[in-house]
This record gives C-alpha cells, structure tokens and sequence, in this order.
C-alpha cells in the first residue's frame, strides 16, 4: 500500500510539472477599456475630437446642439468637454460620460460602440463612426481625456 501512495504521488508531480511546461508564458491582465495594450495615439487630443467627430457629427442641428440637447448635453465647440468629462450620464447615471483614463466604464465610448448601454447606438441611426474615429475617441480617454 506504501509503494502504491509512493507511486501516485509521483505520477500527479510528473503530472503537474507537465501542466505547468506546457502553460508557456503568462501574459500579463490588461485593464478593461485599455485597448487590448495597443499604443494609445499621442495625437489623440479633445480638439481633435472636437473637430473631426463632435462638431461635424454629434453636434448637428436636433442631437447634441444647443437647441436639441439631446439627454441634456451639447456637444457643440466651447460646450463639449465642460458636459462630457466628469459628469454623470443620464442613462446610466453609475456612469460617467467620460470617466479619464478609463474608456470601457466612459458611457460616451459605450455609446459609439455601442456595448453596454441603454438606448440607441450614437450616432442615432448611423451611419456609425469609423474604427479609426472610434480609437481617436478611445485613445484620447486612455491619456487622461486633457482638454488640449
């Protein structure tokens, strides 16, 4: 009986030491919303945000404009990042619009993704933002969301 405990013990260590050698590398965790690691784009500034997705897309007559203000918030030029960053969605108030640094707990990246959210994808009715568009708006929340 000794000799059989002996054995099966050795048999689970030659079997674990094969658990572990076939494993490989760990790869660290990335955190959620942080692009799966990719490099976040150093041109990925609020006034280019402003200027290529805001202010031609999310601020047209009737949405995120002045009159319109859809859910409370304008997104027209001098307005935009005073209602995005930091404050508090109305759809999901546990969220904020734009939480810096953290673009998968940011609902106005929810929102052009169109992941976790309530409501309609943004733009309502399409078409939808570019991938590119959606990384500049990603990449610019991963730095920090700065109003530069």
């Amino acid at each position: 009986m000794l000799l059989w405990i002996i054995n099966m013990k050795r048999v689970a260590v030659v079997a674990l030491l094969s658990l572990f050698c076939a494993c490989g590398k760990l790869k660290e965790p990335t955190a959620p919303g942080t692009g799966g690691g990719d490099p976040i784009d150093p041109t990925a500034t609020f006034s280019r945000v402003q200027a290529e997705i805001f202010s031609p897309t999310c601020a047209a007559i009737g949405c995120h404009d002045p009159l319109g203000q859809q859910q409370g918030m304008v997104l027209s030029a001098g307005r935009a990042y005073a209602n995005t960053v930091g404050k508090q969605s109305t759809e999901m108030p546990q969220l904020a619009r734009v939480q810096p640094g953290d673009p998968a707990n940011s609902y106005l990246y929810r929102k052009i993704t169109g992941a976790g959210i309530t409501g309609n994808r943004m733009p309502q009715g399409g078409p939808y933002l570019s991938d590119a568009q959606i990384k500049l708006v990603r990449d610019w929340i991963r730095r920090g969301a700065p109003n530069d």
